[in-house]
């Protein structure tokens, strides 16, 4: 055996390893999800889908899907907004500050989650909004914009500058050459902007606990779940949560991956 052929076969055995220590939580509580037993222990019981009907017959999951629904996808539309209108200006202008421009842009990710959840309310009960769903809403497009604008912003890197300012000498105006050349060509990432962010938004729970008061979410419903006692509950809505959320990120992938392919030259 070489050792290139070595090397490769380690890597590989790595990489397997890896995805099935990051995985293998997860499909443990999709298994107990489905197990009758309220413990989670080995030999499992029978099949069932008790647990799944128990979270569907709860109104306090149902109040806190429609949060997190709606939520994310005032955030998705939001955030990518924002954060094209971020990336646009990066693309196009050169401008005194704009690196300091580009890092505050940037920031919100590397805060800790505690110390943003801690911020946001602090901010938000001094003008009086916190503990309300546009509370967690206003929060979480803080921490999803950057990931909204480093997309669109990769996007339009691909991008030959030129074509807006042909756009411009026939004759169209700055917003249509926006409409017509722009947008089109950044609509990918924008799409997978929106997904992308829905499902940080469906997903993050250390904010929202803060900031929502009585308006919560999935993942803070999860928790105080938790805090009570063992519940096979959370294995059911922590796989709905897994689910939505790997859908979107998935999408998001694809259509990058997709738009990609179809640009490389034959």
């Amino acid at each position: 055996m070489t050792a290139d052929r070595a090397i490769t076969i380690f890597l590989r055995l790595y990489i397997g390893v890896v995805f099935c220590f990051v995985f293998a939580p997860i499909v443990a509580s999709f298994v107990f999800s489905f197990n009758s037993d309220r413990f989670p222990t080995v030999p499992l019981g029978h099949f069932t889908l008790h647990w799944y009907e128990t979270i569907y017959n709860d109104p306090d999951v149902w109040d806190a899907l429609q949060v997190s629904v709606l939520t994310a996808l005032a955030v998705s539309v939001v955030s990518t907004f924002i954060g094209f209108c971020t990336a646009y200006t990066d693309f196009r202008y050169k401008f005194f500050g704009k690196n300091a421009y580009l890092a505050l842009a940037l920031l919100p990710p590397t805060i800790p989650l505690v110390i943003m959840g801690l911020a946001m309310l602090a901010w938000l009960s001094r003008i009086g909004m916190s503990g309300q769903i546009y509370s967690i809403m206003i929060a979480h497009v803080v921490m999803c914009t950057p990931f909204a604008m480093a997309i669109i912003r990769l996007r339009l890197a691909q991008m030959d500058p030129s074509l807006e300012a042909a756009a411009w000498n026939l004759g169209a105006s700055e917003w249509r050459a926006m409409r017509s050349v722009i947008v089109p060509f950044a609509l990918p990432a924008i799409i997978s902007a929106m997904c992308l962010t829905a499902a940080v938004s469906f997903d993050e729970f250390a904010v929202a606990w803060f900031v929502s008061g009585l308006n919560k979410s999935i993942p803070v419903v999860i928790l105080e779940v938790l805090q009570g006692q063992v519940d096979p509950q959370i294995n059911a809505i922590g796989t709905f949560v897994f689910l939505t959320s790997m859908t979107l990120v998935v999408i998001a992938q694809v259509l990058l991956m997709t738009r990609s392919k179809k640009e490389q030259p034959a």
